[in-house]
């Protein structure tokens, strides 16, 4: 008896498993693109640097690119992002239609659902570490109680609390990218968009980052793209995309 009762419970929970698994595939994409094309005109010169690409991004997943320089990975974030418009193509975020959206428009949504980590760090140069996380907040249009409680957990989580008075002049370049990671989780985007957020950090911090990234995902529900060379951190991903000559693989 107690056998049967064991197995209806296993049966049970297979089903609930099964629904959820449904309820999962029916859910709304975060990212959809369809039939992407980026030129780029140099003088009487045409490069085509995206040919055709088509990505769904769910939410709650972490996907990577990878590829070659010049592949147009980072064009692909920048497209994704809104801050590039494609040639030809759809491109929708968190149910906006950026395609058919004007630059305004588009500023209004990456500023509330949408972090950056570029490879340039793009930190203001005479913020300190915590003012240029509260500046992300400020900008995010995150209510200012919320501010403390938020900055210090984002730089905890990255190691810099003790580095938290500091600016960007007085940062390696492994600290800046990590005050970089954290002003952009710190408003809780929708979708993070990471251009090798990992490529100034050693492998113990890099390990810490992608334990973050992780936990974003489970307790936020937050989307995650991110390019990478690194391949520790092509292991745990969702799905990997490999980009060639403009085409995603």
């Amino acid at each position: 008896m107690a056998v049967l009762e064991q197995a209806s419970c296993s049966q049970d929970s297979l089903n609930r498993d099964a629904q959820a698994g449904d309820l999962g595939s029916r859910s709304q994409p975060i990212v959809s693109l369809s039939g992407i094309y980026k030129t780029f005109r140099t003088g009487t010169t045409e490069i085509q640097v995206l040919k055709g690409i088509d990505l769904r991004l769910d939410p709650g997943q972490l996907a990577m690119l990878k590829g070659r320089s010049g592949s147009g990975k980072t064009t692909l974030l920048n497209v994704i992002g809104g801050l590039d418009m494609p040639t030809k193509g759809n491109v929708e975020v968190n149910g906006h239609h950026f395609h058919q959206m004007g630059d305004k428009q588009r500023t209004r949504v990456r500023k509330s659902e949408i972090g950056f980590i570029f490879q340039a760090f793009a930190l203001h140069p005479l913020l300190s570490a915590w003012e240029n996380v509260e500046l992300g907040l400020r900008l995010s249009g995150v209510p200012s109680p919320q501010w403390t409680d938020r900055i210090h957990y984002c730089l905890e989580q990255v190691g810099m609390t003790q580095r938290a008075q500091h600016r960007p002049y007085e940062l390696s370049g492994g600290e800046q990218q990590r005050v970089a990671i954290a002003k952009a989780i710190a408003p809780g985007p929708k979708l993070l968009l990471a251009d090798e957020p990992t490529a100034e950090l050693d492998t113990r911090m890099s390990e810490r980052i992608m334990l973050l990234f992780e936990r974003l995902r489970s307790e936020e529900r937050m989307t995650i793209c991110m390019t990478t060379h690194d391949q520790t951190m092509l292991e745990v991903a969702d799905h990997v995309y490999e980009m060639v000559d403009g085409r995603l693989g």
